[in-house]
């Protein structure tokens, strides 16, 4: 019997769900084996068996046993993901546009029962079900929207097939939309819109990049300007400080020069360096009289350096008010001075009046 059993379902095809003398659905999965009391059931195939024309039981993969005549294999269910085309169809979207548009339909059967009693043909029943929801979902949506949201349609699409599959005991895996086709004149335009708006994109990076030109130029001129100033701030400061060093050098210097000729006027023969040092420079100003001027002034007696040095020793001694060494030997050169004075101021006036 086992033998017998064996050859009878090996010589079977699978072809899909078969009701008794009715028609072969485009799904598929297995033929109608006949009952020879011990049957095997192949893996992800689930067989609803009758009892006298009632439902009795569903036979699991695997060894399975029925009373003959009493017991009949009433359908066989895939339970295999499931891809079915969905046949193409215009559909309206919301601004009156008319598309011709396809899918792809993913499902798989959840409940045998459901799908065997629940339904006539799960498969046309499902695909139909789509086509009306892809045409409701497309006239809720714009032209411009059914591309930018394609994958929000096909959830909506699967989300409307399995509230009403539920009771079919099938549910709807994903559905995927296949082409668009516009019509000819919205497709030319739409390419118009696109290089439209390329023309447009384009001139306004052409309009920003000449607005960033300028404005990295005007920084640059400004950051030059400010580079400049700051520039020859610092050179002007530079030239004050170094003026400043230059004068304080000169005062220290000349500080020090002072310092040196006090302490040598205070040592011994000092007086007699410092009438040395007032006729030579005596006699190098009076070298270098008239060459810059046509007006000179000139003492009654320029030839006398003698008396010239004892008046220029004698400011000296009244400024620092210490007696000089030798003046009373010397009366007759301050006599000489004094007339000196006196013949200067009767020069300078004549000088005046001329």
């Amino acid at each position: 019997m086992l033998a017998r059993a064996a050859r009878g379902t090996g010589a079977l095809l699978l072809r899909g769900s078969v009701r008794a003398g009715g028609r072969a659905p485009r799904r598929a999965s297995s033929g109608l084996p006949r009952n020879t009391v011990v049957l095997f059931v192949p893996q992800q195939e689930a067989w609803v068996v009758e009892r006298m024309g009632r439902f009795h039981r569903i036979l699991e993969p695997g060894l399975n046993i029925l009373i003959p005549v009493l017991d009949r294999i009433r359908y066989v269910q895939s339970l295999k993901e499931i891809v079915i085309n969905v046949p193409e169809q215009s559909a309206v979207t919301l601004d009156n546009v008319t598309l011709q548009i396809d899918g792809v339909l993913y499902l798989r059967i959840m409940d045998p029962y459901k799908a065997s009693y629940g339904v006539e043909d799960p498969e046309y029943a499902v695909t139909q079900l789509a086509q009306t929801t892809m045409r409701s979902e497309l006239g809720k949506l714009s032209l411009d929207k059914v591309f930018r949201e394609r994958e929000s349609l096909n959830a909506n699409i699967v989300d409307a097939i399995n509230q009403a599959a539920d009771c079919w005991g099938i549910r709807c895996l994903r559905y995927e939309i296949k082409d668009i086709h516009v019509p000819p004149r919205v497709k030319e335009s739409m390419q118009m819109q696109v290089e439209a708006e390329r023309r447009k994109r384009a001139t306004v990076l052409e309009s920003e990049g000449t607005r960033e030109s300028a404005i990295n130029v005007a920084e640059g001129k400004k950051q030059a300007q400010i580079l400049a100033s700051e520039a020859e701030k610092a050179e002007q400061i530079n030239q004050a400080a170094g003026e400043a060093s230059a004068v304080l050098a000169k005062a220290k210097a000349k500080a020090e020069a002072i310092r040196i000729l006090a302490t040598a006027l205070t040592q011994h023969n000092g007086d007699a360096a410092a009438s040395l040092t007032v006729a030579e420079q005596y006699v190098s100003a009076f070298s270098k009289l008239a060459k810059d001027s046509n007006t000179i002034l000139l003492p009654s007696n320029p030839s006398d350096v003698t008396s010239m040095v004892a008046q220029a020793m004698g400011v000296y001694g009244a400024l620092t008010k210490t007696p000089v060494p030798g003046a009373q030997d010397s009366s007759r050169s301050n006599r000489d001075a004094q007339g000196t004075d006196a013949s200067l101021d009767e020069e300078f006036d004549r000088v005046k009046l001329s």
